[in-house]
């Protein structure tokens, strides 16, 4: 079972007080379900004695399937973040399908999970009670990768070759900071405009515009984490937005607070 790194990922907001809080394990699928599925996570965190922490996540573009006690389902993108509260002790395991990954299993527009949590009966025809209790009692992350690997394994949908193009632009719109565009992204892609948003709209669940926003923001909440930011202006042109007020509003649209408000928050 190959161990990816284990720094807190872009996405998570105030990762270095996170850190602090909770651990994050991800681990690489193995054999054909790597088709599908980009890793598996866990989550663990001890707080007994502590004041519950509540994290705050800016999605990336994936489904999740996420086991945790009572609240265990299948997590489309998310609207813009999410906050979860940890309290006590306890761990999560979560399943990041690749961009366009769970479609083949879903065969429906991966748009109508948009913001939304549907079950494992949906899906899979399997009851989550008594699956979640069989996954949360293993005391090893192997033992649940193990299992959940199994239970994909059982039922994996013919491969879709779209999967693999649709992650693979998607990985470079994650990678290529010259993609601020739309259209940036159909040049590098060689498709039209309108075909890459129906592909995106069935496969992703969101569109391009909102994956090149997304990852763009990641980007600016990890530079003011590290405190590698001096001049706002200077890091909206670097992201692509030659307006520094529309760079502020899209901030505050997705993340819930201003850059400037945002940075406050991390020093405190």
């Amino acid at each position: 079972m190959e161990k990816k790194q284990d720094m807190l990922p872009k996405g998570v907001l105030h990762a270095m007080l996170g850190g602090k809080k909770f651990s994050l394990q991800r681990y690489e699928p193995g054999g054909d379900v790597g088709y599908f599925v980009q890793h598996y996570w866990v989550v663990r965190w001890d707080l007994r004695g502590q004041a519950p922490y509540s994290q705050t996540v800016l999605a990336h573009p994936n489904v999740n399937l996420v086991f945790e006690k009572g609240a265990t389902g299948i997590f489309g993108v998310a609207l813009s973040t999410s906050s979860h509260l940890l309290a006590g002790q306890g761990h999560v395991f979560g399943v990041k399908f690749k961009p366009g990954g769970f479609y083949p299993f879903w065969q429906k527009p991966v748009s109508q999970l948009y913001g939304t949590v549907t079950t494992l009966e949906e899906v899979f025809q399997v009851e989550t009670a008594p699956l979640e209790a069989e996954m949360l009692a293993m005391p090893e992350d192997a033992q649940m990768v193990r299992r959940i690997e199994a239970f994909l394994g059982e039922r994996l949908p013919e491969r879709d070759p779209n999967v693999k193009r649709v992650s693979e632009l998607v990985g470079l719109i994650q990678a290529d900071r010259t993609v601020l565009k739309v259209e940036d992204a159909s040049r590098l892609s060689g498709m039209s405009i309108r075909t890459m948003q129906r592909l995106f709209d069935r496969y992703v669940g969101v569109g391009p515009k909102s994956v090149i926003q997304r990852y763009r923001l990641h980007e600016a909440a990890q530079m003011i984490d590290q405190g590698a930011v001096s001049d706002w202006l200077d890091l909206s042109i670097a992201l692509g937005y030659y307006d520094h007020s529309h760079f502020i509003r899209d901030f505050r649209a997705i993340v819930g607070v201003s850059p400037q408000e945002y940075r406050q928050t991390q020093t405190l």
